[in-house]
């Protein structure tokens, strides 16, 4: 069903400075999101602000090259904000040190995304899990506060779309994604230029972590999974940072005839980062969710706190296990 905006429309015209957040290591879609709307609403004459919990990957940082918008979260520095908006996440877990203020915080808050997998956050909840890309619900939002979409707005909404939807390879791209696409387009946004920001500047050290990837893929249950590992001292052997992982899943999932792809990350504060892909039989955010994530059914991830060998063997087996006999 179309999400009704009226709720969230009333709350943004009678607050003037919202905190706009978005989940931990954020991608493209949640970034996209949060720029979008923080671009409209300073049209509209109010003081948002937006911030990020955790690192801004190397790979964005074309979005804003002096950081004059995009902010690392600190608490005492939000002291000002009337109310947050949280975009592209409905979870506790995926909000990391934002979630202990954001439980202490007595602001009201709205969250707008469209993951199956949801926590109670407090405040309104806007999911609509039918939607292909959280940017997709940031230009109906803005839409409906009667805010006109810049270039640069475009811009961020189309990256959202693209990215989300596997630059329109995924299932969840249908004809209305494109007539979006298309309008964002005629607003100014440049997919070209966006591509190749994207997909086209990696870093040497991110492409060595990335034969590194590979030289470890492995598939097991016939065919039918393929997964490949990363340990933290890959990083300091190729160069490469944490977020030069972003697109590993990619490659065991294209393997042929593999249903699932996982990979699995070392993480510095200890435990596994958990990445999963799967085709179209099997719903992973089911399995995400048992390992403390979710997702959507298509594309989940998860962290545990075990070493890798410990969550791949648990991971594998349950995979395995939702994928059934071969």
């Amino acid at each position: 069903m179309p999400v009704d905006w009226s709720p969230l429309v009333e709350f943004l015209r009678t607050h003037e400075r919202p905190l706009l957040m978005t989940h931990i290591r954020p991608d493209a879609d949640g970034l996209g999101a949060q720029l979008a709307l923080h671009d409209a609403l300073r049209s509209a004459g109010k003081h948002p602000r937006v911030a990020i919990a955790s690192k801004l990957l190397p790979r964005y940082e074309f979005l804003d090259p002096t950081r004059a918008v995009i902010e690392d979260f600190r608490p005492a520095a939000f002291t000002d904000s009337d109310c947050v908006v949280v975009l592209d996440t409905g979870t506790w877990n995926q909000l990391g040190e934002f979630g202990d203020w954001l439980r202490a915080s007595p602001l009201p808050r709205a969250v707008v995304d469209h993951h199956r997998t949801q926590d109670d956050l407090g405040g309104l909840q806007l999911v609509d899990v039918a939607a292909e890309a959280t940017g997709r619900l940031a230009h109906e939002l803005i839409r409906a506060l009667g805010l006109p979409v810049s270039r640069a707005a475009a811009d961020h909404l189309f990256m959202a779309l693209a990215t989300d939807t596997g630059w329109f390879r995924h299932p969840n791209t249908r004809p209305a994604t494109f007539a979006l696409a298309a309008e964002l387009v005629a607003a100014g946004a440049n997919p070209t230029a966006l591509y190749e920001a994207l997909y086209e500047a990696a870093s040497l050290a991110r492409l060595r972590l990335t034969g590194v990837a590979l030289g470890r893929l492995q598939v097991r249950s016939g065919g039918r999974v393929a997964f490949t590992e990363v340990y933290l001292a890959d990083y300091a052997d190729t160069g490469a940072v944490p977020g030069d992982t972003e697109d590993l899943i990619n490659y065991p999932r294209s393997v042929d005839g593999v249903e699932v792809g996982l990979v699995f990350i070392e993480q510095p504060g200890g435990g596994t980062k958990v990445s999963f892909r799967a085709r179209s039989r099997v719903d992973v955010s089911a399995v995400a969710e048992r390992f403390g994530g979710g997702g959507h059914r298509l594309a989940s991830g998860a962290r545990t706190g075990l070493p890798v060998p410990e969550t791949r063997d648990l991971v594998l087996a349950a995979v395995e296990t939702a994928l059934g006999p071969v």
